[in-house]
Formats: C-alpha cells, structure tokens, sequence
C-alpha cells in the first residue's frame, strides 16, 4: 500500500515537455501479463502482503497502518482530513478508527472551539506503534529492491512519477467542463 499523499509533481521536480502517448499497447495484441499495470499491482500486492506479515506482530493490519502513520506524520487531525489523504472513504476511515481507538492507538477528542468537530490524536501507544512502521517499510522496499543499484532506484521512481503526473492529467482533462 502506498503511504504517500496524492503526488504533487510541480514541487518535486521540473515539468517534462508532454509527448503524444507512444500507444505502446494495441487492443489486438495485448495480454495482461505485459501490462505495466498488471505488473505494478502484482508488486503493490507483494509489498502489502510482505508489510503486512512485518506488522502482524504489532497488531496492525494493511488498513490500519496506512492511517496511524498518517496520523503520526501530521497528515490530518479529523476523520474526513486523514480519509482524504489515505484515499478512503469516510465510513471506511470511521470502521479503522473504531479498531484503532479500541486497541487503545487513537482517541478522539471533540474540539473545545466547534463541538461538531471531533479530533484525532494519537496515544503514547499509537505513538510507539507508528514510530515503528518506517523500519517495517524499509525492510520491505529494500527486499523489493536487492540487485537494483542507487541509479536504478532513481530512474524507477522518476518513471513512475511521470506515470503519476499523466494519471493527474488524465484526471484533469476528465474534470474540465465539455
């Protein structure tokens, strides 16, 4: 699972000149095993399964990490805030805070300023569990990653960033008015 934030391309890096897209797939010859996609959700499926065998032991499952680590990171201090950074929906993000209050990692505290706002903290429990999600993590991309060299790590992420700023595009293009 991914732990980022929607990407923000311009304040990563320099915008590319867009090229035509190159149609590197054709609907007569294509097969899903050399799909980029499929392969990409081949490996998020290995990593969230590999993340989530390192943090069984710790109580937390896929669903749960993404959000206490968020929280910890200071990445929302409401329900709706943090449901829209981890991308889930606000009765998916209440069920995970049920289970994430109950094992004693986040309370809710009601805003002394709004009453109709409930904030989010986490507990001195909640804050040792997030603390140790990055090692996890690490242990899981660098598995991922034996063999790659330093080089080869950068070309990735800088590919799949400009698949990311594509997908934005896409969106945007979807988004205008006709």
């Amino acid at each position: 699972m991914d732990t980022a934030t929607p990407a923000k391309p311009a304040a990563r890096r320099q915008a590319k000149p867009q090229r035509e897209a190159a149609g590197f797939y054709r609907p007569d010859r294509y097969r899903p095993d050399d799909s980029v996609a499929y392969l990409m959700r081949r490996l998020l499926t290995s990593f969230a399964s590999e993340v989530q065998h390192e943090l069984d032991p710790r109580g937390l499952t896929n669903a749960q990490w993404v959000p206490l680590y968020k929280l910890h990171m200071g990445h929302g201090t409401t329900a709706a805030e943090l449901a829209r950074h981890c991308q889930m929906d606000a009765g998916a993000m209440t069920r995970t805070l049920d289970r994430l209050e109950a094992k004693g990692l986040v309370s809710r505290l009601r805003s002394s300023e709004d009453r109709r706002v409930v904030n989010l903290a986490l507990t001195d429990d909640g804050r040792l569990a997030a603390g140790q999600i990055p090692q996890a993590l690490c242990k899981v991309l660098n598995a991922h990653l034996k063999g790659f060299t330093p080089e080869e790590v950068e070309l990735l992420k800088s590919m799949l960033l400009r698949m990311i700023d594509n997908g934005v595009g896409l969106q945007k293009q979807r988004n205008e008015p006709a």
